[in-house]
């Protein structure tokens, strides 16, 4: 039997931009500047476009599983409000899980069934290993993916590679 598709994708560099896309050039602009700086902050290219085709994909079942101490867990969700994520996605806010240590985000997979994981860091996702089936690295990166990893550098990367996995899974 075939286990039930289901997505996770993180929020940091992967929905909500940072550094060079924020328009003060700056990481801290999201986490230390004020509220309206922080909802200035831009969504990742091409995070809009291509998340609400993923979850018609994967039948709505896709979950945002994060790590954040509270403070930017508020901020996070500020921002997925203002910028009406969960309308131009078809994410539930209710789909929306916050972890404190990056390893934990294995157990909310765990939890949820997930099979598939977009996450921009590479321990995340070798603690998914075993855990979840297909698992995506997003974003440039310094070195390549390790094994059993795809990288996909951006958004129209990932929905090609997640098409390309499940039609062979």
């Amino acid at each position: 039997m075939t286990r039930e598709l289901r997505l996770g994708v993180d929020i940091g560099r992967v929905i909500i931009g940072g550094g060079a896309s924020h328009p003060s050039g700056e990481d801290t602009a999201f986490f230390d500047g004020g509220t309206e700086e922080m909802l200035r902050t831009p969504a990742v290219t091409g995070a809009f476009e291509a998340l609400p085709g993923l979850v018609e994909r994967f039948g709505g079942r896709v979950w945002l599983v994060s790590k954040c101490g509270e403070p930017v867990q508020r901020r996070t969700l500020a921002w997925l409000d203002h910028h009406g994520f969960y309308d131009r996605t078809g994410i539930p806010a209710g789909n929306v899980r916050f972890c404190r240590r990056r390893p934990d985000k294995a157990t909310h997979c765990r939890e949820l069934g997930i099979t598939d994981f977009v996450d921009d860091r590479v321990d995340v996702l070798d603690a998914l290993r075993g855990t979840v089936e297909r698992r995506y690295l997003f974003g440039p990166q310094s070195r390549p993916a390790a094994d059993g990893v795809t990288a996909t550098p951006d958004w129209p990367a990932v929905t090609a590679a997640v098409a390309a996995l499940i039609a062979t899974a």
